[in-house]
């Protein structure tokens, strides 16, 4: 028989800690998963929403074990250090108060240039928990902790008030494009010098986010030509600085611009986006027939998901591979894979509820 002493001593099961590395591994993947599904034109919120459930669960496990997740945690972090791994290892940081880990998470992460799992992990956990590190790290000498404690300030919606002001003009670009974005967010309008001085910045993300505030305070004539530019350019933000410069209008003047765009077919797909965008949704037809050329097609579908966000429920109206649309498509898109309509099913789909 085994004694007390010996069972409080004993090493854990593997089956533990094989479950602890599961959870790990599990959380990283979906909260990556999710960053990217939130990324997607137009994010699906249901998907998003489920994700959210699965990565919360996982969190309970290492919850339940504490600091024994911590080998596996590491070890995740070190064969994959991605933005997932990183949102981790954050977590469970903070989590358990662990300072020293958090520095050294940070550490990491500013090597490697990993902002999202870290700004993730300060969105998963309650202003309360957090508070009094986005507080020091607000006037942190290093740019990456500012950085990160706006990205906590814009996730949480928190406005640090008088610290905005300076961090508008921060030094680092990063950290003051995104405390532009929290600006905007917050609508600050007297920060709106600030704002318009922004545009005149020699980095690209500081005047998208400048212009992009500006038009939150329906400033955006201001900023009217920068966000055309942002959105023509192209880049990971285009599709922002599209929808802001819709924002600024005026309609008309918006309209006669992406008619412009769509005579070019390096820029007809950023139209027929934009089009999308201004909540037309007698624009059915027009976008049906969009949905049948490929180098607008996926454009189209964006288009048409966020008019009808209710057509996510019909599968059958999509396909992942545009091969099944003819040869056209297959010519175009090869073998790359890519969310598409079909715009026959979309057409009956139309007719059966009476849309547009």
């Amino acid at each position: 028989m085994t004694s007390a002493g010996e069972q409080l001593f004993a090493p854990p099961r593997r089956v533990a800690v094989e479950a602890v590395r599961q959870h790990v591994e599990q959380a990283a993947f979906l909260w990556a998963q999710r960053d990217s599904w939130g990324q997607e034109d137009p994010p699906d919120e249901t998907v998003i929403g489920e994700i959210g459930e699965r990565i919360e669960i996982n969190l309970d496990g290492l919850r339940i074990a504490g600091a024994a997740a911590w080998p596996a945690a590491e070890r995740q972090l070190e064969d994959f250090p991605d933005k997932g791994e990183f949102f981790v290892i954050g977590w469970m940081a903070i989590e358990q108060g662990d300072a020293t880990r958090i520095d050294q998470t940070v550490a990491a992460a500013k090597e490697l240039d990993e902002r999202r799992g870290l700004v993730g992990a300060l969105a998963w956990h309650q202003p309360p928990r957090i508070g009094h590190l986005v507080h020091d790290w607000l006037v942190a000498p290093d740019a990456f902790k500012r950085y990160l404690a706006v990205g906590a300030c814009l996730e949480h919606g928190v406005d640090p008030r008088q610290l905005l002001a300076r961090l508008v003009k921060d030094a680092d670009a990063p950290a003051r494009a995104f405390a532009l974005r929290l600006a905007g967010r917050l609508k600050r309008a007297d920060l709106a010098r600030e704002m318009a001085a922004a545009l005149e910045s020699d980095d690209e993300i500081v005047r998208l986010w400048a212009g992009w505030a500006l038009t939150q305070l329906g400033s955006g004539d201001l900023a009217r030509v920068e966000l055309r530019n942002a959105a023509v350019a192209g880049g990971p933000d285009a599709l922002i600085a599209l929808r802001a410069a819709i924002t600024a209008g005026p309609e008309k003047d918006v309209r006669a611009w992406m008619g412009g765009l769509m005579k070019s077919v390096a820029t007809a797909p950023l139209a027929v986006r934009g089009i999308g965008m201004l909540g037309d949704r007698s624009i059915l037809p027009w976008l049906i027939e969009r949905m049948k050329e490929p180098y607008v097609a996926v454009a189209a579908c964006a288009a048409f998901l966020e008019l009808f966000p209710e057509a996510r429920e019909e599968t059958k109206l999509f396909t992942v591979d545009p091969t099944d649309l003819g040869p056209a498509f297959a010519e175009f898109f090869d073998d790359e894979v890519v969310g598409v309509a079909v715009p026959d099913r979309v057409e009956s789909w139309r007719a059966q509820n009476r849309v547009a």
